[in-house]
């Protein structure tokens, strides 16, 4: 592992603005018990920075007009609003999709100029399951996507590899490059499971969909499994110019809602893999883009681990789930 890596830390406190409601598990919380975590002592060296909003530009290489307009407009002006029974709209709920969408496309301007090796995006809402012009999954703009059509469009990227480790499949990242030979999606995920995508027939026009599900119960040797004869292998052999990494971490053996056994250590495992793919075909670019996690602690936690070792970092004893401790009287 490369000590002295600058990793770059993305987030915003409109993501807090986005209400979902009592009882619901992608809720603001979700945000500060990953920002209580990233407060401590081992994380100082992580460059802050405040995500900006993304311009309409970036949005529209994902999402058509008419779709942006319907969220728009669905908007309420006061309470919440659902566009289905799970993804839900309050008035923060836009400038919110804005700033997550901006964390990335900035992330991705920082490791092309050389101002970081690699950046987490800790943004809400979620984006994986957000389809062209469908919202679903608490998932309302494809921020993974977002980043990988504007790191061609800006900084001439030839070849995106996104790799989505969250317990559920995402079908918006899939729908959106299922044609499209510059960009390999590749996702383990728990099948059977919402959305009811991923199956491993499901290989895109270009055999650029790479789909390794996983049974439920499965923990960490067979997600290593996966990853080493599947879906890195592939990763490597179409030498990406960026990787983005779609963060789920609701893989937790703790997670309400899925029934995966992953520990804080998988996903360190993980991140260390991936970083070996990244310096060895791009320089070590990695955007990362928050996803799922919806046990508090395991959330905190598995975040904690994976930006370590972004950071060239193993991760520390003691748990990394709870914050600082106080200062102070």
């Amino acid at each position: 592992m490369v000590i002295g890596v600058a990793t770059a830390l993305l987030g915003h406190s409109a993501c807090l603005g986005h209400a979902t409601g009592p009882g619901h598990p992608e809720c603001v919380e979700r945000i500060r018990r990953v920002e209580n975590a990233l407060a401590r002592e081992e994380f100082l060296l992580l460059k802050r920075y405040e995500a900006p909003r993304a311009d309409r530009e970036a949005l529209l290489r994902v999402h058509p007009p008419g779709y942006l307009a319907k969220i728009e407009a669905a908007v309420p002006a006061r309470g919440i609003a659902g566009l289905d029974p799970d993804t839900l709209l309050s008035p923060g709920t836009f400038e919110a999709v804005l700033h997550a969408a901006g964390g990335a496309v900035f992330a991705t301007d920082l490791v092309f100029r050389g101002e970081a090796d690699n950046a987490f995006v800790a943004v809400r809402p979620p984006g994986h399951h957000a389809e062209p012009q469908r919202a679903m999954g608490f998932c309302i703009v494809n921020t993974a996507a977002v980043a990988a059509r504007y790191a061609q469009a800006a900084h001439g990227a030839e070849r995106i590899a996104i790799v989505d480790f969250d317990a559920h499949h995402g079908n918006g990242t899939q729908a959106i490059f299922w044609s499209d030979p510059t960009v390999l999606y590749c996702s383990t995920h728990q099948m059977p499971l919402f959305p009811g995508t991923g199956a491993r027939r499901e290989r895109g026009e270009h055999d650029t969909i790479v789909n390794a599900p996983l049974s439920p119960g499965a923990g960490g040797g067979l997600f290593k499994e996966a990853m080493e004869s599947v879906i890195l292998p592939r990763a490597a052999a179409f030498a990406p110019d960026l990787i983005v990494i779609s963060s789920g971490f609701d893989a937790h053996h703790r997670d309400p809602l899925a029934n995966l056994n992953f520990t804080e250590d998988d996903f360190a495992w993980i991140t260390g893999k991936l970083i070996d793919v990244a310096l060895a075909h791009c320089d070590g670019r990695i955007v990362s883009v928050l996803e799922g996690g919806y046990d508090l602690e395991g959330l905190a936690g598995s975040t904690a681990a994976h930006v370590l070792t972004l950071m060239g970092r193993s991760s520390p004893a003691g748990n990394l789930a709870q914050p600082p401790p106080a200062t102070g009287s």
